[in-house]
């Protein structure tokens, strides 16, 4: 199994999975300015759209899109209870807090906000969503200690998205429950080793 990734950048949330599930991995370092592969090759062969992650089993076949990889690896590793069982309401308030992660926070949030060659009316625009977003996630959170019962993919995936806040000036301390989310969640073995890992990997590459 491979897994493409950038330092930090949402494929950091595979990683995660993959060592809370204590998965055995290839991990393929991509250039998302540049579009190469650290091991050499066009990314764009693998992604068309040369965007992270991208899982791709032993056998060739490849799956995109965080939504998607995520429950993958879930559901490829289940002894690692990673996502609540198919056809449980549990499972239907997992893919609801993916896609939150994905549509709400990373895309119509994180995305202007860390983008170079964005207008600033574009980026005073995402700001403009963040406080109802982020006050909804508070608010679920202040009585729990993960988005769901137990540790899931998707605490995986937020833990990673919020890590860019500093970054976009999104001071998270202004929401106790989300800062103290985020560092309990940062806390954990497979979360500490897959951030320091990759941090190390980003300072050395970073342009």
């Amino acid at each position: 199994m491979d897994l493409y990734f950038a330092p930090l950048a949402c494929s950091l949330a595979t990683r995660i999975a993959l060592y809370e599930a204590g998965a055995q991995a290839h991990y393929v370092q991509v250039d998302t300015l540049t579009k190469q592969l650290a091991e050499g090759g066009d990314f764009f062969a693998v992604n068309p759209l040369g965007q992270v992650p991208v899982l791709r089993e032993d056998d060739g076949w490849t799956l995109t899109e965080n939504s998607a990889v995520l429950p993958w690896v879930a559901d490829r590793f289940p002894e690692a209870r990673l996502a609540p069982p198919a056809g449980t309401r549990e499972r239907a308030h997992l893919h609801h807090w993916l896609g939150f992660i994905g549509t709400e926070l990373h895309k119509a949030v994180f995305v202007p906000l860390l983008a170079k060659d964005v207008d600033e009316a574009v980026k005073d625009y995402a700001r403009g969503k963040i406080a109802r977003r982020f006050d909804l996630l508070a608010h679920h959170l202040e009585s729990r200690t993960f988005l769901l019962d137990a540790f899931s993919v998707a605490d995986a995936y937020l833990v990673t998205v919020l890590n860019w806040a500093p970054y976009v000036g999104i001071d998270v301390s202004q929401w106790p429950a989300i800062a103290t989310y985020a560092q309990r969640v940062r806390e954990r073995p497979a979360v500490a080793r897959a951030f320091a890992e990759e941090y190390e990997i980003f300072k050395r590459t970073r342009h």
